[in-house]
């Protein structure tokens, strides 16, 4: 009897050991793919900004648009994997069968997000423009113009309300965003043959533009319906596969046939087209194992180290209005993740 008491107070003791143990193991595990997710979040960021403005720098010039025909091809591959994985089946039957169940009968599911892909697929080739006309620092700085264009389309879209904080983070990014654009033109040179700030700013600003409407709107059709986002991404590049062939072949069908679909590709221009087709992975990782202020962080420390790396690769110059812009601008995407409470005190 006393040794059954015993047995009975040591399984108890280790389970009460097990339990802690288990629960530590599992909140550090969280932790660690968080910071993970939002490290490698920064290092994609960065390195896509620099190596997307050394590629549109070089003497043989690729042609943007089929970059990211080949970018959205990489990603349907990688949404199919995805969709295989988080399916959690193993039977290829039961994968085709889901394929065919959300693709092929749902032709109307295709037509609803053609839209987006469309505008997904002119707002990429527009941030090459961007790339061509402006250094990365302030291309990067510039493009966080998107966080206005989407809130302002989810008030108009979704009726989403803004909290004060939100609204003064969005005047303050405007503000930190004209300034690193007043400092652009000062410092533009003439010696930079064949590139015009103008020309950049208004392409990053119609990508911003174009970026908020797709964005929300694709909020809008995932939310209204149970197809996983893995499957909506699958569909997304279904239509803007198509999409992006025909954009080649009536913008830029001469220049492939003279020159050829992969004219001007090498190392460089490869790394950027796998680094903007995974960039969608690495978001959807970090909005699971993360939150917006963090995400947040991870875009400030992307900005920061795209202007350190941009001083030594491209002699880009620091100057008192960038430096405080890039500082409004960061200081904005905290304040705009920051949570807010209403005062309810009567």
């Amino acid at each position: 009897m006393e040794s059954s008491i015993k047995s009975k107070d040591l399984d108890s003791v280790i389970v009460s050991i097990d339990l802690p143990l288990a629960e530590k193991f599992y909140m550090r595990t969280q932790q660690s793919l968080k910071y993970v997710s939002l490290v490698t979040l920064t290092v994609q960021n960065a390195a896509l900004n620099i190596m997307m403005r050394i590629s549109r720098t070089q003497p043989e010039l690729f042609l943007s648009s089929t970059a990211v025909v080949i970018s959205e091809i990489i990603k349907l591959f990688c949404s199919l994997l995805m969709v295989w994985v988080t399916d959690g089946e193993s039977n290829f039957k039961l994968f085709l069968s889901s394929l065919k169940k959300e693709i092929i009968h749902q032709p109307m599911e295709i037509v609803k997000v053609a839209i987006p892909s469309f505008v997904y697929l002119l707002q990429n080739n527009l941030i090459y423009v961007g790339a061509t006309h402006l250094d990365a620092a302030t291309c990067q700085v510039t493009y966080q113009l998107k966080i206005l264009t989407t809130a302002l389309f989810s008030v108009a879209m979704l009726n989403r309300k803004l909290n004060p904080y939100q609204w003064i983070s969005l005047f303050t990014l405007f503000v930190g965003i004209a300034l690193v654009q007043v400092a652009q033109f000062d410092t533009h040179s003439p010696a930079q043959a064949g590139q015009s700030p103008l020309i950049g700013f208004v392409a990053i600003v119609i990508a911003c533009c174009m970026s908020g409407f797709a964005g929300v709107y694709f909020e809008k059709i995932l939310k209204g319906s149970n197809v996983t986002v893995w499957m909506r991404n699958v569909q997304l590049c279904i239509s803007s596969v198509p999409l992006g062939f025909g954009t080649i072949f009536f913008m830029n069908w001469s220049d492939v046939s003279s020159k050829g679909f992969f004219y001007g590709y090498n190392k460089i221009v490869w790394t950027v087209i796998l680094l903007q087709a995974v960039g969608g992975l690495i978001v959807a990782i970090v909005v699971k194992f993360a939150d917006n202020i963090l995400k947040g962080f991870s875009t400030s420390l992307a900005i920061v180290l795209s202007c350190i790396l941009s001083v030594y690769i491209f002699e880009f110059q620091l100057t008192t209005k960038f430096v405080l812009g890039s500082s409004l601008v960061i200081g904005s995407i905290f304040l705009y993740g920051k949570p807010y409470q209403a005062n309810t005190k009567k």
